[in-house]
């Protein structure tokens, strides 16, 4: 059984992210696959979602609803879960297999390598797969002190690939950015849309436009920042049609 976890806190994201997750997932896998989600509201879920509380953690107040509380998956036991786990991001769309997430360096973590910091050796935590309890360290070193590390790494995804020796990232076409990698620079990107390699099984939204955005030809921006809307324009993509519903 091929084990894919999520998770969901807050308001930003509501549950048919979640299900939205699990069609496409059942739609891009042929090996028998389990969706486990994390979260602190599973109203709306689909039943055959496994829902889960949130593991426990300890953050400061400003951490709260951050990213650093994805760390909380890295403690052991994390039960139900053993052996290689994907861990997915809700803002991501599947538009390829997955089957082979779980056939490339088995047993290591495995992660995207960073759009932004290419050749740094840091990690994109919208997709990985790690091993159950193997890197606990990553959990317990930061709950003595999360503080500490905040101060030194800022973001989550740079402490985790700063504190683990055998990281392994993903081949480069199998995880793309729409904004980095697919959305044409302006101004083509006023009449063509993002174009998707058939090499790509995950592209990930990272920041704005979120995929509901997209598919309806938005890119927001904020009030005070109107003169943005000049170039944040975009096509909504015929892949991102057939794939967002999964």
């Amino acid at each position: 059984m091929q084990q894919i976890i999520c998770m969901k806190w807050g308001l930003r994201y509501s549950s048919s992210y979640v299900n939205r997750l699990y069609n496409s997932i059942l739609k891009h896998t042929d090996r028998k696959t389990q969706l486990i989600c994390f979260t602190d509201n599973k109203v709306g879920i689909n039943k055959n979602v496994i829902c889960k509380p949130i593991p426990k953690i300890s953050l400061p107040k400003h951490m709260e609803t951050s990213p650093w509380k994805k760390l909380s998956i890295w403690q052991s036991p994390l039960e139900p879960l053993l052996g290689d786990v994907l861990f997915l991001d809700l803002d991501l769309v599947i538009t390829g297999n997955l089957d082979r997430f779980f056939d490339y360096k088995k047993d290591q973590y495995c992660v995207i390598e960073n759009w932004t910091q290419v050749g740094l050796g840091i990690g994109n935590t919208s997709c990985f797969r790690f091993p159950v309890g193997k890197y606990k360290n990553i959990f317990d070193d930061f709950q003595k002190n999360p503080e500490l590390y905040f101060k030194k790494y800022r973001i989550e995804q740079v402490y985790i690939s700063k504190n683990i020796n055998s990281q392994f990232f993903w081949p480069r076409d199998w995880c793309q950015s729409f904004k980095h990698n697919l959305l044409p620079k302006w101004p083509m990107r006023l009449w063509k849309p993002a174009k998707l390699s058939n090499k790509t099984s995950i592209v990930a939204f990272t920041g704005k436009p979120d995929p509901d955005e997209v598919v309806k030809g938005q890119w927001p921006v904020p009030k005070h920042q109107f003169y943005k809307k000049i170039y944040k324009q975009l096509k909504t993509p015929d892949w991102l049609l057939d794939n967002w519903e999964g």
